[in-house]
């Protein structure tokens, strides 16, 4: 492009290549798609689920994908799932739902509303109790909360139990009701008061009543909160 001086040159120099400062390019914020190219290597954890269904347990890995790694914006994210286990009675329909969770995974955006999606499946034989008391509708249930808790892990779901104080009541009850009880754990016996009812969000039987209201105490609800 020619440019016209009008003002009469007084001086001028010359701007050498090596003059001129180098300008980093700001490198746009990368996000979960699913046409992201899977890297060699993954990190993840592998759950170990044990149910009465079944003489033997199943084994849950997921792997994630950090973006943006060394950078403000680095986040991780759930790539893909894995399900193993030496049992064959679940294994088609266990396959298909391990390719389904993973599409969707790679999906990107809210992958949260998995895990209320696998919660709310109800096995028509009947459900089971966990070791602890928590209450199982389902094996597939069951994955939705291993499925959870591995979300919470790599910050995709927030903790929103009771606060401090309540926190600090629940506990001071948890560890009255506990001294002289004879609980075997191994045995998968609740260490809740054998009067406790079943709680409707954590599907503990740990519900007991607490200066007048239905308080949970293994999640901390409250039917007076």
């Amino acid at each position: 492009m020619t440019v016209k001086i009008d003002k009469k040159i007084i001086a001028y120099s010359v701007v050498k290549p090596d003059d001129i400062p180098a300008i980093t390019p700001t490198l746009a914020v990368q996000h979960m798609h699913e046409s992201l190219e899977r890297p060699d290597v993954l990190p993840g954890a592998t759950y170990k689920v044990k149910t009465p269904l079944s003489d033997h347990a199943l084994y849950i890995t997921i792997n994630d994908i950090v973006l943006n790694k060394g950078t403000p914006d680095e986040i991780r994210r759930p790539f893909e799932i894995f399900i193993n286990s030496k049992a064959m009675e679940h294994f088609q329909w266990i396959v298909a739902l391990t390719r389904i969770i993973s599409a969707v995974f790679r999906k990107g955006g809210d992958v949260t509303f998995l895990v209320e999606e696998m919660r709310s499946v109800f096995d028509p034989k009947g459900g089971y109790f966990k070791k602890g008391g928590k209450y199982m509708p389902s094996l597939v249930a069951e994955i939705g909360d291993v499925i959870e808790s591995h979300l919470r892990s790599i910050g995709m779901l927030k903790e929103d139990g009771p606060d401090e104080h309540q926190r600090k009541m629940i506990e001071e009850q948890r560890i009255k009701y506990e001294t002289g009880m004879k609980a075997v754990e191994e045995a998968g016996v609740s260490t809740f008061p054998p009067e406790a009812t079943l709680c409707g969000k954590c599907q503990t039987k740990a519900v007991i009543v607490m200066d007048g209201c239905l308080t949970c105490l293994n999640c901390g609800d409250s039917k007076c909160s």
